[in-house]
C-alpha cells in the first residue's frame, strides 16, 4: 500500500488537474472565432439530404459561461483543498466541518439527552418525545441491520418480539449496544458426519414441536447432549449470558426446516453486532436503549 499513500500521487494529483482546467481554457479559446463575411460553410455533415450542421462559432453568451466555469474552478482549487499537494487558503477539510456540526449539535441536543440520562430507561420509554428521538437514532444507526420496523431479518434479530439472545432486561439491552456482542457457533459437521448431523437438526426440530423423523431424533439427542448442550443447555433453553439462543421457542434467527438447521450445525455461524459507545456515547445509547426495548414491551407485545 505504500505506493498509494507516498508523495508522487500528491503530485500527479495536483499536476493532472491544473493541466486538465487549463487545457479546457486552450480548447475553448480555440473554438472561438469571428466568422469570415460572406464565407460561412458547414462541417460536410448532412442528414436527411437537407440539414446541415453549420460551422458558426458559440454565442458569445455561452462561450463567457464557459469562461466563467474555469475561473471558478480556479477560485475553487485555492481556497478547498482540490489538489493534492495544496490544502487550500481556507483550511477546510470535511472532518473540521464534521466536528464544528458536531460540537454545534451537541450544544443544542446535550442538554435535552443529559435531563433523559437521568431517567431510568422505563420511565424514558414512556415519554413520546423521548421515544421521538430514540426512534429517529434507530432508524439512523440500527434499521439497516433490524430494518425500519425492528422485526429485522435472516441473520438478524427481531426486536420486537420478546424474544433475546443476550437478554431483554433494558441493563442488559444498553449493554448490548454499548459494548456490541460476537456470537459464535463452532462448526460441527466434521465431528457428527453427515449422518450424525441429520440426526441432531432432527432432535433440534423435534424441541419446537417441528415435524421430525422420530428415529433421527431418538439418535440425534445423545449427540446433542454431547455436542449442543454446553451451550443451548440439555433442554435446549439456551444461555443468554452466552448468546446461545433458545431452540424451543419456534424462533429461528437463520431460518428453520431441516436444511437451514444442518447448514447451521455443519458450517457453524458468527453474528456481529458492533459496539456503538465510542460513536454515539452513553447518553444517546440510553434514549436508544429505552425505544428498543419499548417496541418489545408495548401493552400485548409477546
Amino acid at each position: 500500500m505504500g505506493d498509494f499513500t507516498s508523495g508522487f500521487w500528491e503530485i500527479y494529483i495536483s499536476v493532472l488537474t491544473i493541466v486538465s482546467i487549463l487545457a479546457c481554457a486552450v480548447f475553448l479559446k480555440s473554438q472561438t472565432r469571428a466568422p469570415v463575411p460572406g464565407k460561412v460553410g458547414t462541417t460536410g455533415h448532412v442528414w436527411d439530404e437537407d440539414l446541415a450542421e453549420w460551422n458558426n462559432p458559440l454565442p458569445n453568451w455561452w462561450r463567457w459561461l464557459f469562461y466563467i466555469t474555469i475561473v471558478f474552478s480556479l477560485v475553487y482549487v485555492v481556497l478547498y483543498p482540490g489538489l493534492g499537494i495544496f490544502r487550500g487558503v481556507l483550511g477546510w477539510t470535511q472532518v473540521g466541518q464534521y466536528e464544528q456540526e458536531q460540537k454545534r449539535a451537541e450544544a443544542a441536543y446535550g442538554p435535552i439527552y443529559a435531563k433523559y440520562a437521568g431517567m431510568e430507561i422505563e420511565q424514558v420509554a414512556a415519554d413520546p418525545a423521548a421515544m421521538a428521538i430514540g426512534q429517529n437514532l434507530y432508524l439512523n444507526y440500527c434499521a439497516q441491520c433490524h430494518a425500519s420496523d425492528a422485526r429485522g431479518s435472516k441473520g438478524f434479530p427481531n426486536l420486537a418480539d420478546g424474544d433475546w439472545l443476550w437478554g431483554g432486561d433494558p441493563k442488559q439491552i444498553k449493554e448490548t449496544i454499548l459494548a456490541g456482542r460476537n456470537g459464535v457457533m463452532p462448526p460441527f459437521g466434521a465431528a457428527l458426519g453427515a449422518e450424525g448431523t441429520k440426526d441432531v437438526a432432527h432432535f433440534v426440530l423435534s424441541l419446537s414441536g417441528a415435524p421430525s423423523d422420530s428415529i433421527r431424533v431418538a439418535r440425534g439427542k445423545d449427540k446433542f447432549m454431547q455436542t449442543c448442550a454446553a451451550c443451548h443447555g440439555p433442554e435446549g433453553k439456551g444461555n443468554q449470558a452466552l448468546g446461545a439462543p433458545n431452540l424451543t421457542d419456534k424462533v429461528w434467527l437463520h431460518g428453520t426446516g431441516e436444511g437451514a438447521i444442518i447448514e447451521t450445525i455443519n458450517q457453524g455461524r458468527n453474528n456481529v453486532m458492533p459496539a456503538w459507545k465510542e460513536f454515539l456515547g452513553e447518553q444517546k445509547i440510553h434514549v436508544l436503549t429505552a425505544y428498543i426495548w419499548g417496541l418489545s414491551n408495548k401493552s400485548g407485545a409477546k
